[in-house]
C-alpha cells in the first residue's frame, strides 16, 4: 500500500476519528459509526441470522445471577454484554439488565469493579467500563465509570509507584499493583479510557503510549530497549517489561517475536493515543499486519488465542478506517466481508463459538462467542 498521505485524506481520517470519540462519549458503541452495507457475499439476512443465533445461545447459557462463567470472574460477563449491547439488545432488555446487576454487584470501595481477592483488577475493571459505558446513554451509571476510572489510573505504573520514564514498566498495565505490565493489559486500559471519551490529551493514555511503543519491534526515538533492533519488523509481542516476553517464543538472537494479537492491539491503541497515521510506529505496524494478513490463524500463535485475534484485527482495522486492506502481495481484501464470512462458517449448531486450542480460555463458549458477536459488530 502507497504511504504518500495526500492533505485530504489525512483530514478525512482526523475527522473520523473524532467522530468515533464523539460517539464513545456519548454512550454509543463503536458499531454505530457508519450505517454500513452488509459485508459482500453475506447478505443482510444471513448476518443477522448469524448474530441472532448467538445471542440465543447466551439467553439459554446465562445463570441465575445474570452471569456467564461466573468462576473466571465478572469479565467473562463484561464482554458478553458489550457483545449483546453491540448486537442490537438495549439496558432494558431482561438478559443484559441482569448481567449489568451482577457487574455492578463488583464494584469495590476504591472503585474497581472485580472480583474479591483478584490478580486482575486491571482487566476486569476495564472490561467492565467499557460494558457500563456501552449502557450508559441516558447517564445512569457516571457515578460508577467515574470511579472505575480512577482506580484503573492509579494502577498505572508512573511516578506514583516510582516509577520514571526511563523504566521500561513505565505508562503500562499488568495483572495487580505490584505484577508485570503487559501489552494486552495496557490495551484493555486504553479501550476503557477511549470508551468513556479520554483522547490523545489525557496523560494516562499518553503514559500508556510510551509503553506501548516500547513493545514495538522497532527501533526509534520512542523505543531504544534492548529488543528494538533484535527482531525490527514493525510487529508487537507481549511485554516489554521485566527483561521482556513474547508469547511467540524469541529469536536465536534474542528478539522477541511479534504476532497478530498483540501487533493489532499496540496498532489500534497507538491510534486512540493520537499518533497519526504516517508516523513511522503506525506504518511499520500497518505493514507487519500487510505481511501477515489472514483469517485462517493468529500470525505467529496459530489458533491459539484465535477469537480475540478476530476481536482484535477488526476493531483495530475499524478504527484505522480502511474499507479495504491491501496484502504485501498486492491483493485487496474485504476485511468486513472475509471476516464475516469466516465466523458464520465457524459457528456451532447451538449458535455458539469455540476454539478447540483451550489456551487463554477459549475453550470457554461464552468468552469465545463474545469475541465472535463482538467482531461481527464491525462487520456492518
Amino acid at each position: 500500500m502507497m504511504w504518500q498521505v495526500l492533505d485530504t485524506r489525512r483530514h478525512i481520517f482526523r475527522c473520523m476519528v473524532s467522530f468515533v470519540v464523539a460517539l464513545a462519549m456519548a454512550g454509543a458503541p463503536l458499531l454505530a459509526v457508519a450505517n454500513q452495507a452488509p459485508a459482500k457475499g453475506l447478505s443482510k439476512a444471513r448476518l443477522q441470522e448469524v448474530v441472532g443465533r448467538g445471542v440465543a445461545y447466551f439467553q439459554q447459557a446465562q445463570a441465575d445471577d445474570g452471569s456467564w462463567s461466573a468462576s473466571s470472574g465478572p469479565g467473562i460477563t463484561a464482554i458478553v454484554s458489550s457483545a449483546l449491547l453491540r448486537s442490537g439488545r438495549t439496558v432494558e432488555d431482561p438478559m443484559v439488565a441482569r448481567a449489568l446487576k451482577y457487574l455492578e454487584g463488583h464494584r469495590r470501595e476504591d472503585g474497581g469493579i472485580y472480583q474479591q481477592g483478584s490478580r486482575y483488577k486491571n482487566y476486569e475493571t476495564s472490561l467492565s467500563m467499557v460494558a457500563f459505558q456501552d449502557a450508559n446513554k441516558d447517564g445512569r451509571y457516571k457515578d460508577l465509570l467515574a470511579a472505575a476510572e480512577r482506580f484503573v489510573k492509579g494502577h498505572q505504573w508512573d511516578e506514583d509507584e516510582g516509577q520514571e520514564v526511563s523504566s521500561m514498566n513505565y505508562g503500562g498495565a499488568g495483572y495487580g499493583s505490584h505484577s508485570r505490565p503487559d501489552l494486552s493489559n495496557t490495551s484493555f486500559l486504553v479501550e476503557a479510557l477511549h470508551a468513556v471519551g479520554r483522547g490523545e490529551d489525557d496523560p494516562a493514555i499518553q503514559k500508556a503510549l510510551v509503553f506501548i511503543s516500547r513493545c514495538q519491534n522497532l527501533e526509534s526515538e520512542h523505543n531504544t530497549s534492548p529488543h528494538a533492533a533484535k527482531v525490527n519488523d514493525g510487529g508487537f509481542y507481549y511485554t516489554v517489561a521485566a527483561g521482556g516476553q513474547s508469547q511467540a517464543g524469541e529469536t536465536p538472537e534474542g528478539g522477541l517475536r511479534s504476532y497478530g494479537s498483540m501487533t493489532y492491539a499496540g496498532l489500534k491503541s497507538m491510534i486512540y493515543a493520537g499518533v497519526s497515521r504516517d508516523d513511522p510506529r503506525v506504518k511499520a505496524a500497518y505493514e507487519w499486519i500487510q505481511r501477515h494478513y489472514t483469517l485462517k490463524e493468529n500470525p505467529g500463535m496459530g489458533a491459539q488465542g484465535l477469537y480475540y485475534y478476530y476481536h482484535t484485527f477488526a476493531k483495530a482495522l475499524a478504527t484505522i478506517g480502511d474499507a479495504k486492506l491491501v496484502d504485501a502481495d498486492g491483493g485487496a481484501h474485504d476485511w468486513r466481508a472475509e471476516l464475516a464470512q469466516k465466523l458464520a462458517a465457524e459457528q456451532q449448531d447451538n449458535g455458539s463459538w469455540v476454539n478447540s486450542n483451550t489456551r487463554w480460555l477459549e475453550g470457554d463458549p461464552n468468552l469465545v462467542t463474545a469475541y465472535a458477536l463482538l467482531a461481527l459488530s464491525y462487520c456492518r
